[in-house]
């Protein structure tokens, strides 16, 4: 409906200003319902280019909606210049047909057609099991991911991670330490080293399979190995368990290895735009605006985070990927400007990369929040929190929230039975409509007969049939914004305008017609519950 009505508005300002360039319309759903189904502010945006009061012009608009097509019930001016639209019955009846015709795939939609997006979410390295602070990234990027398959996208999810390096030869050493002490040998625990009870684990398969002949520090590969298979492991079922299968693996040794690392120094340096000072090499940063320039390579001979994602992220763009998609926490946030800065003075487009900031978790219980470290035996782990709450809880208390607001995830709120629990008020509702339509076929049947949608007029009935219909645009809107927080949003206004519906229309002991056209009615709203919970990655149960 919503292009319909810019179309409709367009086609009319042709007529009141033919010379005018038209500007983006925004059209929006009212706060209230007494101020009809949708308004648009355009006649306020166009008061300064038309030199008119902006109400002259609502008006002017108004005057000039085609409402012959039956699709448009009311035009209203209201206040300074606001428009409000009221929607047809035959309008929501057609529109209701298609979505019954359309069945599973209503609300999949073409914005994003043709378009190849990469996803890079997770990414953590593989030096201990995913804890309550990457549940966020994973979930809000595994749902981003699908809401953007929703909007016709091609989408692609990356892990990406680095086995080398300091981290991964501490917890080498911090495997072989235990294992020495398994062993029966006196062994000193590495200076920051991982003490985690999953260390242990691993180094008892160390022994199980290698018994005493891993003596000597010449083994330290064995370890490294041992500990990055076995972890790994864990990470690909932990995601598993959450509904969230990779697609790829980015190693970032790879980078060393085929020279990208090298060729960004070189074309950097080309363009004079990093220097040498102190043992360090500097990228000019203050060249693209901030107040200091930034470590590139430390004097130490160490790289930066900063080179390693600048050549992978021209490696993303030149594997093809329209847009390349990060999902970064907070701590990220004053580092991911200078890849960008990079991307864009090698020589490449800057705007295919986006990043989402989300900021951190909470872990809260009884009051008192939990810590988390992974090199500490005190963290929580994505496994121990589904095994307190469940997966389904556990993701969508993760998308509950904007990515950009703090979120305290409250073990004693995610825990509560009954639809107190946000997560089981939408699961409730398809469940319990999945019995209604249990007994409806007990009693009716409706074997090849069209439902007759015209008939719904009550007006629990016609709130429901607009909430339904307003699917394919919060899709559209969330891929958009990716923010999946406004699905969770929609599908609660949903799930209220269901219930409501449960109270005030009979189906059982209604005649036919009517019975059929409120029976398929809910058939499309279990529908448009399953696909919303399904991009949220949560199940829809037949039964609770």
């Amino acid at each position: 409906m919503q292009e319909y009505l810019k179309q409709q508005i367009a086609g009319a300002l042709r007529k009141i200003a033919p010379e005018l360039d038209i500007p983006e319309i925004t059209i929006q759903k009212p706060r209230s319902p007494e101020h009809g189904d949708a308004a648009t502010n355009v006649a306020l945006t166009l008061a300064k280019a038309l030199k008119q009061n902006p109400r002259s012009i609502a008006e002017k608009i108004a005057g000039n909606i085609d409402v012959s097509t039956g699709y448009i019930k009311g035009v209203e001016v209201a206040g300074p210049g606001f428009i409000n639209f009221r929607f047809a019955g035959n309008w929501l009846s057609d529109k209701l047909s298609g979505a019954h015709q359309a069945g599973k795939e209503f609300g999949r939609g073409r914005m994003l057609e043709n378009k190849k997006i990469q996803v890079e979410f997770v990414s953590a390295n593989p030096t201990g099991p995913l804890t309550v602070g990457h549940g966020r990234n994973a979930v809000l990027g595994d749902t981003i991911a699908r809401v953007l398959q929703w909007a016709g996208a091609d989408v692609q999810r990356e892990y990406y991670f680095n086995n080398a390096g300091r981290q991964m030869r501490v917890l080498a050493e911090s495997v072989r330490a235990r294992y020495l002490q398994a062993i029966g040998q006196e062994a000193e625990f590495p200076e920051g080293g991982y003490e985690g009870a999953y260390i242990t684990d691993i180094a008892e398969k160390v022994k199980e399979q290698h018994g005493n002949s891993l003596l000597g520090e010449e083994h330290l590969p064995v370890f490294r190995q041992a500990a990055e298979e076995g972890i790994f492991e864990d990470i690909r079922k932990t995601l598993a368990r959450m509904n969230i299968a990779m697609d790829s693996f980015f190693n970032e040794n790879t980078l060393y290895e085929d020279g990208s690392i090298d060729k960004v120094i070189a074309t950097l340096r080309d363009k004079d735009l990093i220097y040498e000072e102190d043992g360090a090499t500097w990228f000019k940063t203050t060249s693209f605006g901030k107040d200091k320039d930034t470590v590139l390579i430390k004097s130490t001979g160490e790289p930066t985070y900063r080179l390693p994602d600048i050549a992978y992220h021209i490696n993303k763009l030149e594997r093809g990927f329209d847009l390349a998609l990060d999902i970064f926490g907070a701590d990220h946030i004053a580092t991911y400007p200078d890849v960008v800065s990079a991307v864009r003075a090698c020589g490449y487009d800057s705007d295919r990369i986006d990043v989402i900031v989300y900021q951190f978790v909470t872990i809260v219980k009884d009051g008192k929040p939990f810590k988390m470290s992974t090199r500490k035996a005190n963290f929580v782990t994505l496994d121990e929190l589904m095994d307190e709450v469940g997966a389904d809880v556990t993701r969508f208390f993760f998308l509950m929230r904007a990515p950009g607001t703090h979120l305290e995830f409250d073990l004693n709120e995610a825990k509560q039975a009954g639809e107190k629990n946000p997560v089981f008020y939408l699961q409730y509702a398809h469940a319990r409509i999945q019995s209604i339509m249990k007994k409806v076929r007990d009693t009716y049947d409706f074997s090849g007969k069209t439902p007759d949608f015209g008939l719904l007029v009550h007006d629990s009935e016609v709130t429901l049939v607009k909430r339904i219909l307003e699917l394919p645009e919060v899709i559209q809107l969330t891929a958009g914004q990716r923010e999946p927080h406004k699905l969770i949003q929609y599908l609660n206004e949903l799930a209220t305008a269901f219930h409501k519906f449960y109270h005030d229309c009979r189906i059982l002991g209604e005649d036919e017609p009517l019975a059929l056209a409120r029976t398929e009615l809910l058939t499309v709203t279990a529908t448009v519950l399953a696909n919303g919970l399904g991009i949220l990655g949560i199940s829809a149960p037949d039964k609770m």
